[in-house]
């Protein structure tokens, strides 16, 4: 096993399982067909890692934004109550929809909690332990971008997830291994977060569109990129929204644990560098695994060479006297 073999064996295991894939899938299209009745409804668009192709294993959420005509709801989009008007229609729908009733699809939906901007829908038995939800976010067309509720502070905010959608996707067009890369860096964030101190795999996304390069061979970008993302982290540079509407991607961030995170695999993200460079791909594997875990392919082991036979000699013959 070389270095490319070790990367590629490692893209199976980050990569969703396909089953789920199609599952997740299958769940978005549910609900844009649920919605598209709607007459105060314009369109249901996809967002989020399955939409921009990004997605590793497990899959927790679906994306979805249900985009509402701000005439049919001409209180929306105020600071105020119209944040929880704007959850609670869209859960309300949600259960008329797709609840045990639905008109839609009964059956499908068997829980609903609305959060800060969007309708969790829960789908899967409970005990499933491949259980994913479809989050509904409800929106209002703003001059090509998306006004959406925040609970939390009763106001609206804009976004522009197309703008992601598309980065990535220009990125991965100039680089086939873009996509998984990320996959990679998200499983490298979620095995360094902690309770305490998570890291959101959207961070990581957000920090390879700046240093994750698309004219590398995958080692020399990953390299690049944990050598480049190091320093931003350690002069605590926000890691911000790539269309300058939302802000700090994760206001409570720790930066100092990052930058101790990400200074640890760019050290041996050099020393693998080096190693392959030299022709040593045992090594490289070897550093690689100390920086995405047990979880990378290990280096094959070398069999041992044949037993050293001492040379054979001569037996030295003594002028002894005969008796």
């Amino acid at each position: 096993m070389n270095v490319t073999d070790a990367f590629e064996a490692y893209q199976e295991i980050v990569n969703a399982d396909e089953k789920q894939v199609k599952t997740a899938r299958g769940r978005r299209d549910l609900f844009k067909n649920a919605f598209s009745d709607d007459p105060d409804v314009i369109e249901v668009k996809p967002s989020g890692s399955l939409a921009r192709g990004t997605q590793k294993d497990p899959i927790n959420d679906v994306d979805t934004i249900i985009v509402f005509d701000a005439a049919a709801h001409t209180d929306w989009g105020q600071p105020g109550d119209s944040a929880e008007e704007a959850l609670n229609h869209t859960q309300t729908r949600v259960r008329e929809l797709l609840g045990s009733d639905g008109t839609h699809s009964p059956g499908q939906v068997r829980l609903t909690r609305w959060r800060n901007h969007a309708v969790k829908c829960f789908l899967d038995d409970p005990d499933d332990p491949d259980a994913f939800t479809v989050d509904a976010m409800p929106a209002l067309l703003s001059e090509g971008q998306y006004l959406v509720p925040e609970f939390a502070t009763k106001t609206w905010i804009l976004t522009d997830p197309q703008h992601l959608i598309d980065e990535v996707a220009d990125r991965h067009a100039a680089w086939s291994k873009y996509a998984g890369t990320i996959r990679m860096l998200k499983a490298w964030a979620a095995a360094h977060g902690t309770d305490t101190a998570p890291i959101k795999s959207l961070v990581m996304e957000v920090l390879a569109l700046d240093y994750l390069p698309t004219n590398h061979t995958r080692p020399i970008a990953l390299r690049e990129f944990f050598t480049a993302a190091t320093f931003q982290i350690e002069n605590h540079t926000d890691v911000s929204d790539p269309a300058d509407l939302c802000g700090p991607i994760q206001p409570d961030l720790d930066y100092t644990a990052l930058a101790d995170h990400l200074r640890a695999a760019r050290d041996e993200a050099i020393l693998a560098c080096s190693a392959q460079a030299r022709g040593d791909d045992a090594a490289s594997i070897t550093h690689w695994g100390n920086v995405f875990g047990n979880a990378f392919p290990k280096p094959p082991k070398t069999s041992p060479g044949p037993a050293v036979v001492p040379p054979l000699v001569p037996r030295p013959v003594k002028d002894t006297p005969q008796g």
